[in-house]
């Protein structure tokens, strides 16, 4: 299994920071609690690393995320104020009883994917694929760590890569 504790993640190199970072956040509106704790520790820690913008957008749900993205960006690029630095993606798809679970997570999968092979700034992947609500609550603060401060922390190096 993957846990935080075997990466260096959390290891801040003396990386320059870069004035006026502006970070877009992607997220669903389908399971709303989870997806808010994602966003509350993603907004905290970008806060906590310096990033002065940050705009959020509201999707219906995991499969809309790609094209809210990328609608952003073609809408926004050439604009200076409103191009952002990084988009990140937060959701939380819980498997139900129908193979709809894995329709889903590897459309938003392959998204994200796409959006960082075709846009000139990264997208990080923060959408929770997960058995059940228990698994979620592990990953947003308990002991799997907290899914929406790792996004925040791997969208801030890469836009100082």
């Amino acid at each position: 299994m993957a846990e935080v504790g075997n990466s260096k993640l959390f290891k801040l190199p003396g990386i320059p920071l870069k004035k006026d970072v502006f970070v877009v956040i992607a997220r669903t509106e389908w399971n709303a609690q989870i997806v808010d704790e994602l966003e509350k520790g993603c907004v905290e820690k970008l806060t906590e690393l310096g990033v002065k913008k940050i705009f959020v957008i509201h999707v219906p749900g995991a499969f809309e995320i790609a094209f809210a993205i990328k609608k952003y960006w073609q809408e926004n690029k050439d604009k200076k104020k409103q191009r952002p630095h990084a988009f990140i993606a937060l959701g939380c798809v819980l498997r139900g009883d129908t193979p709809h679970f894995e329709y889903v997570c590897r459309a938003v999968t392959e998204g994200v994917v796409q959006l960082n092979l075709q846009l000139a700034v990264p997208t990080i992947f923060g959408v929770l694929t997960v058995d059940n609500a228990e698994q979620a609550s592990d990953r947003t603060g308990g002991k799997h760590g907290h899914k929406g401060e790792e996004a925040a922390i791997t969208a801030w190096k890469m836009i100082h890569i």
